[in-house]
């Protein structure tokens, strides 16, 4: 039990909402238990808050002081298939290239991390400069094996092209042969899925500058959701990521090649390959449209992005 003098931290509101969105009633005992588990941690591990709680979709992160006054970060998630990986992740990487990994208590999945700043490069007005620097830090992540723990890629994928024969029974037309192109794609690559430890997520809002007190490198990758296969599986999320920057050049299937030939050159990867592992990300969201009758969360830029891969523009 936390000591009586340890306040308990007010839940963001917008937490709340996103939780009872992605979750529903079942995700709701987790977010009434949040004040009472964030000051259980801040008792064990002797920390003192030091600014206001932050949210994004599922995580809490909360500034904090360590017992020394070093600023860190204490992050409190489900866990769930795509978070419990990160912990082993973060260690693996020991702060090469990734936010450093303090603390972790294994029973709730929390993360005591070092703190960051909250400048991303989606603040860096050149797209492209930006895009090298995420491309640079995958190469470094990526350079490294697996370690046991995390998901298989080519579990993930499997499960998607077993959603196959069911959802094409859902899709419209051009979802459907869309559906059929990026399983076809996919499939012949998932006997050899690869034994690289991927971040899954990486993208502009996931990298953040360091602090200059701090004395590490000026860009690190937070938040992965790891898994173990091939760095072709990264691309997408800085492909699609401040899509407005890639229409805004008037030329979108260039604009896309750019980016997709800067990430394959820096990351020293086979073309086809990368393309098949893009498609078979992409199918993963037509599939969530297709299943949800919903056109607009992925499909304008994923569906550009697979019609260009494909040849189709």
């Amino acid at each position: 039990m936390p000591s009586t003098h340890t306040p308990l931290i007010d839940v963001p509101a917008d937490l709340v909402a996103s939780h009872q969105k992605f979750f529903g009633e079942p995700g709701r005992p987790w977010i009434e238990a949040l004040p009472q588990l964030a000051a259980r941690l801040l008792d064990h591990w002797q920390l003192r808050l030091d600014g206001r709680p932050a949210c994004g979709a599922v995580a809490l992160v909360v500034p904090v002081l360590r017992a020394d006054d070093t600023p860190a970060a204490l992050k409190l998630q489900p866990v769930d298939h795509e978070t419990r990986g990160e912990p082993i992740a973060l260690h693996t990487w020991a702060g090469h290239g990734a936010v450093r990994l303090l603390k972790h208590d294994p029973d709730s999945g929390s993360m005591l991390l070092e703190r960051l700043d909250v400048r991303s490069l989606q603040t860096m007005e050149d797209d492209m400069a930006a895009l090298s620097i995420i491309a640079e830090l995958l190469t470094r992540l990526n350079a490294v094996p697996a370690p046991p723990g995390v998901s298989r890629l080519a579990d993930v994928v499997e499960g998607w092209l077993d959603e196959v024969p069911h959802v094409l029974t859902l899709a419209s037309g051009p979802q459907r042969r869309l559906i059929e192109d990026c399983a076809r794609a996919v499939r012949e690559l998932v006997p050899e899925s690869g034994d690289r430890l991927l971040h899954r997520d990486l993208h502009f809002y996931n990298t953040l500058a360091s602090l200059p007190s701090q004395q590490r490198e000026p860009w690190l990758a937070i938040d992965p959701k790891p898994l173990v296969g091939d760095p072709g599986f990264e691309l997408l999320p800085a492909l699609h990521n401040r899509w407005y920057d890639i229409v805004a050049t008037g030329d979108v299937p260039r604009a896309v090649r750019r980016r997709f030939d800067l990430m394959t050159d820096t990351l020293g990867l086979d073309r086809r390959r990368a393309t098949g592992w893009t498609l078979g990300r992409i199918l993963q969201s037509v599939l969530w449209d297709a299943k949800n009758s919903d056109t607009t969360v992925h499909t304008p830029a994923d569906t550009a992005i697979a019609h260009i891969l494909l040849g189709r523009e």
